[in-house]
């Protein structure tokens, strides 16, 4: 399909062709865009992995000072020589309709059997938007560590997670080491380094 004139002037979407349909969308574009000298590339292709939007939830216990992650297997991560069961923050995709804070609590009680108390937005990124359009939304919820643990995640969607909790210090040392090595674990803990105080004692902030 060839699509409507893009909105912003200085790009030009000449196809958006879908190449392939599964559990996400990848569609082959050509297109070109203004330099910053001035004038315009040459058409080029382009492929983009379509997944929409996705929550992030920094799950954390300021009274215990530990973090509830969760680990699963990951598809990207087959190579990995440690294997491919990453240690992750609390995640999910957002459905049509839905608004993210919604998606934070459900994802923190369908992953982890949390109920997520007050909700602090972080912040919005794009996970990797060399291919991919996917922009996260990640926040940090208050929880109680103490009820967390087990094996959870929904059966129909073949999720197989296991809680895992942490102190802030041990979460944090672990992914600088590469135990939980993906962008949002890391943009997560690296911010609770910096605000753990503030959370513990909101009072004296």
């Amino acid at each position: 399909m060839t699509s409507a004139p893009y909105p912003h002037p200085d790009v030009e979407l000449v196809s958006n062709k879908p190449v392939y349909q599964g559990f996400f969308s990848m569609h082959k574009l050509r297109l070109r865009h203004r330099r910053f000298a001035g004038d315009w590339t040459a058409t080029m292709s382009r492929e983009l992995l379509y997944r929409g939007h996705a929550v992030g939830v920094l799950a954390y216990d300021p009274r215990l000072d530990q973090v509830v992650m969760v680990e699963q297997f990951r598809v990207g991560a087959l190579d990995d020589p440690q294997g491919p069961w990453l240690i992750e923050l609390i995640a999910g995709l957002v459905e049509s309709g839905e608004e993210t804070q919604e998606v934070a609590r459900r994802e923190a009680y369908e992953e982890a059997g949390l109920k997520l108390g007050t909700l602090e937005k972080l912040f919005t990124y794009y996970s990797s938007p060399g291919g991919t359009d996917e922009k996260v939304t990640l926040y940090c919820g208050l929880v109680d560590a103490s009820q967390a643990g087990g094996i959870h995640g929904l059966a129909e969607e073949n999720e197989d997670i296991r809680v895992v909790v942490k102190s802030r210090e041990e979460a944090f040392a672990e992914a600088c080491q590469g135990r939980a090595a993906n962008a949002m674990s890391l943009i997560g803990l690296q911010w609770l380094q910096s605000n753990y105080l503030r959370l513990q004692h909101p009072s004296e902030i």
